[in-house]
């Protein structure tokens, strides 16, 4: 997910609130903390709180028991097409297709 999707996740109108944390996606809806997705006035939803974490009252650990929803990741990232395949994923794939044209040649 990048920034500019993350926003959408505000904690506003019924919607998720989530937050980002040194690149990892939190869900804190649940959180009596962070009703309509803002925190005590201080933070909202739908942004990385990273730099924010670190001067935060509480440490790391308390973000860290929410449920992990995704990654973040920069736009670039985001509109390739896809990842590269591991190099097993492309051997096993080229041992397969020699497999079938030798037994079509048989």
């Amino acid at each position: 997910m990048t920034l500019s999707e993350l926003i959408n996740f505000d904690g506003q109108n019924g919607k998720p609130a989530y937050v980002a944390v040194s690149g990892i996606i939190y869900d804190v809806s649940s959180s009596k903390h962070w009703q309509q997705g803002n925190h005590e006035g201080a933070h909202q939803a739908g942004q990385d709180l990273t730099e924010e974490l670190k001067t935060a009252p509480h440490v790391r650990s308390v973000i860290e028991r929410f449920p992990v929803v995704g990654q973040l990741t920069s736009a670039e990232t985001a509109r390739q097409p896809g990842r590269k395949l591991p190099v097993v994923a492309v051997v096993a794939g080229v041992v397969v297709v020699l497999l079938l044209v030798l037994m079509l040649l048989r």
